[in-house]
């Protein structure tokens, strides 16, 4: 299997792994996750309490430290997520079922709800817990932190990544 042109930030028995849809062409150039300039994940994660700071982009290794983990469901960099195929998303997401299996983070929190329905057939699904467990991990469902998604705030990102980490802390 080729190496992802953005490597996952993962270890063993995260807290949260954070799973976004795929890089954009900016973070697959910079080698990090959420490079864009308009994305919230990183002051959502410091607003939530999950970083003692905000971090950038260039720092995702340091989100081990705190416990948590990113990757994405699909490997390939687009402009948009829009130019992702079902199938695309569909083998991203058999592939993030083996990845979360293999590593056991507490709570996997996929990042867009409707690449979470796309990928793992779930077309009524709703933000929040999932009655799915992808890997055997509890799965959450949060909005996805671009700065295109205007249907959701920065309090709204961090209080719902917030529920996301007390789940973990709860064991799930």
């Amino acid at each position: 299997m080729p190496a992802k042109p953005l490597p996952d930030v993962v270890a063993d028995g995260l807290d949260v792994l954070f799973c976004g849809i795929n890089p954009s062409l900016l973070s697959a150039e910079r080698g990090h996750h959420f490079a864009r300039p308009g994305n919230r994940f990183w002051p959502a994660l410091h607003l939530a309490g999950l970083t003692p700071r905000r971090l950038t982009p260039d720092e995702d290794r340091e989100l081990l430290r705190y416990g948590l983990g990113v990757t994405n469901v699909v490997a390939r960099p687009t402009r948009t997520a829009a130019e992702l195929t079902r199938e695309e998303l569909r083998a991203g997401g058999a592939e993030l079922a083996r990845l979360v299996a293999r590593h056991r983070p507490r709570v996997l929190a996929v990042l867009g709800v409707t690449a979470w329905r796309t990928a793992f057939d779930r077309p009524r699904a709703v933000l929040g817990e999932q009655p799915d467990r992808v890997g055997g991990v509890p799965t959450w469902v949060a909005p996805n932190p671009s700065g295109l998604n205007a249907h959701h705030q920065l309090p709204d990102l961090a209080r719902l990544y917030r529920v996301v980490r007390d789940a973990a802390r709860a064991g799930g």
